[in-house]
C-alpha cells in the first residue's frame, strides 16, 4: 500500500495547489482526480473557458460595432461558434497540460479515479478501468469542489435546459436565450451570446442583479447592460420551466404576484452551485457535514476529524478559485507548523462583462447594517483621459472609507480592466493604507487606474482633480 504524508481529494484550483504547496514543504504529496484531466471545474468547465469565449465574443462585438470609429473597415464579420469552441477547447488543453506539468515538477504523484474515504487515514481509489488501489495518508486536504444547482421544479436536460457547462459547447448560437439568475454565471454567459446576436433575457428573483455586490456596481453594470442589449426581469420568481421541441416556456411570477411568460430557445439556469461530497465515503471517515451540505470545518479548515481538512467550494465561504487557492496554500503550510492567514474580507469578487466588475472589502449596505461610520468618494471613468481614448467610458470607481480614520474599508469599481485594478485596493486594505495614502500615490498618465487615485481624493478631501 502506498504511503503519503499528505493527500488531496480533487484537482481544482484549491486542490492543486495546496499539493503543491505541501510539495514545496517537503511533504511526500499525492493528488486524486477522476476526471482525465487536472484542473478541476475552474480550467475545464468554468473559469478559464467561460474567459475564452468572453474574450472571443468581445473580439466579435468590437469587430461589428466598435472598429469602425477607429478607421478600421472590415465586411460584415461573421460569428464562426465551432471555431470559437475549438479555441476554448486548446486553451483549456494548454492549462490542463500547464497543470499536469506542475505536478511532475513537484514530484506529486497523480491517482485517476473517485477517491473515497475507507478510514481517516486509508484512502480508496476506483479508476476508470474499474481497478481499485488504496493508499495510506497521514494527512488529507478534500478538495472536491461544488457543481451546479437547480430549482426542484426544473428537469435540466442538458439540451435546451442546461447549466453552465452546456453553455461552454453549444453548436449554435442561441435566437433567445434565457437566463435564470442574474449572478456573475448568468451575466457572463449571457453577455457571450448577446454578444454573438442572441437576445438575452435575465430573470431574478432579487430586485438587483449581482446582489452580493455593492449597490452601486448593481445599478451601474444594469444600465450598462441594458445599453448593450441584455433584458432584464427583476423581482421575478420562476415556478415552471418547459421544454417543447426547441421552444423552452419559462413561467413566472413578478413582484406585483402576476404571471408572466417567456419564451426562448434555450434557457441558462445559473442559479448558484452546490458543493460536491456525493461518493466521498464521508461517513467511513467520521467527518460531518453542515446542514447546507458542506463539509465543516473550524478556524484552521480542520473538520471534525483531525488530520482531514476542506478547503474550497465545499466548505462555507465564497465559492471563487482564489478563494481556495488561498486556502490550499494556508492548510499545507498550517501542516508545516507555520503560522499562515487568510483575510477573507480582502477575497475580491470579479464579473468578467464587459465593463468588468470588481469588489474588495466592505460594500456601503453592509456598513450601514453594521452602524459603522463612513464616506464615500467616486470617481466616473468617462471622466479618464485614457477611458476616452480606448473608448471605454462606461462605469466607475467606488472608495468607501472610515469616517474617523480615513481607512479604506471597501473599494468598488466598474470600468475596463475593473478585474486588474481591484488587486491596488486589495493591497492598500491589506496594508490598512488611508484613502489619502491612495491619494497620495502617483498613478501613471494615462491610465485607468487614475480613477482609483481620483476617488481616493474625492473620499479624503472631495477635491478630485479631473472632476
Amino acid at each position: 500500500m502506498s504511503q503519503f504524508d499528505v493527500t488531496v481529494i480533487g484537482s481544482g484550483p484549491g486542490g492543486y495547489v495546496a499539493a503543491i504547496r505541501a510539495a514545496q514543504l517537503g511533504f511526500t504529496t499525492a493528488i486524486i482526480e477522476k476526471y482525465p484531466t487536472l484542473g478541476g471545474t475552474c480550467l475545464n468547465v468554468g473559469c478559464i473557458p467561460s474567459k475564452a469565449l468572453l474574450d472571443s465574443s468581445e473580439h466579435f462585438e468590437n469587430a461589428k460595432h466598435n472598429f469602425a470609429g477607429h478607421g478600421i473597415i472590415i465586411n460584415e464579420p461573421q460569428a464562426d461558434i465551432a471555431r470559437m469552441i475549438e479555441r476554448k477547447n486548446e486553451v483549456i488543453k494548454q492549462n490542463t497540460d500547464g497543470i499536469s506539468y506542475l505536478m511532475n515538477k513537484n514530484k506529486i504523484t497523480v491517482f485517476e479515479g473517485v477517491g473515497s474515504f475507507e478510514s481517516a487515514t486509508q484512502i480508496k481509489v476506483t479508476k476508470n478501468d474499474g481497478s481499485i488501489e488504496t493508499i495510506e495518508s497521514k494527512y488529507t486536504i478534500i478538495a472536491t469542489g461544488s457543481k451546479p444547482s437547480s430549482l426542484p421544479f426544473i428537469s435540466i436536460d442538458k439540451e435546451r435546459v442546461i447549466t453552465s457547462t452546456e453553455a461552454l459547447n453549444l453548436k449554435e448560437i442561441p435566437k433567445h436565450l434565457v437566463v435564470i439568475g442574474g449572478g456573475v454565471i448568468g451575466l457572463e454567459l449571457g453577455s457571450v451570446y448577446l454578444r454573438l446576436g442572441a437576445q438575452v433575457t435575465v430573470v431574478e428573483f432579487m430586485d438587483k442583479i449581482i446582489p452580493g455586490m455593492d449597490g452601486a456596481l448593481s445599478k451601474e453594470l444594469t444600465k450598462v447592460l441594458k445599453k448593450q442589449g441584455m433584458k432584464f426581469m427583476l423581482s421575478t420568481a420562476v415556478s415552471a420551466v418547459e421544454r417543447n421541441g426547441d421552444t423552452v416556456k419559462i413561467t413566472a411570477k413578478d413582484k406585483k404576484g402576476e404571471e408572466v411568460v417567456v419564451e426562448g430557445d434555450y434557457c441558462l439556469v445559473s442559479v448558484g452551485r452546490k458543493p460536491y461530497t456525493e461518493g466521498l465515503g464521508l461517513e467511513k471517515a467520521g467527518v460531518e457535514l453542515d446542514e447546507r451540505g458542506r463539509v465543516k470545518t473550524n478556524d484552521h479548515l480542520q473538520t471534525n476529524v483531525a488530520n482531514i481538512y476542506a478547503i474550497g467550494d465545499v466548505i462555507k465561504g465564497a465559492m471563487l478559485a482564489h478563494k481556495a487557492e488561498e486556502e490550499g496554500v494556508f492548510v499545507a503550510e498550517t501542516l508545516a507548523g507555520q503560522k499562515p492567514h487568510v483575510n477573507y474580507n480582502l477575497i475580491p469578487g470579479v464579473v468578467y462583462t464587459w465593463p468588468e466588475v470588481a469588489g474588495v472589502g466592505k460594500t456601503e449596505e453592509q456598513l450601514k447594517e453594521e452602524g459603522v461610520a463612513y464616506k464615500v468618494g467616486s470617481f466616473p471613468m468617462r471622466a479618464l483621459g485614457r477611458s476616452r481614448a480606448s473608448g471605454d467610458v462606461d462605469g466607475l470607481v467606488k472608495i468607501i472609507a472610515d469616517e474617523k480614520t480615513d481607512e479604506v474599508l471597501g473599494m468598488h469599481i466598474v470600468g475596463a480592466r475593473a478585474a486588474d485594478l481591484i488587486a491596488e485596493g486589495v493591497i492598500a486594505m491589506e496594508f490598512r493604507a488611508s484613502a489619502e495614502d491612495i491619494a497620495r500615490s502617483s498613478h501613471a498618465h494615462p491610465t485607468y487606474a487614475e480613477a482609483i487615485k481620483e476617488a481616493a481624493l474625492d473620499a479624503t478631501a472631495k477635491r478630485p482633480i479631473h472632476m
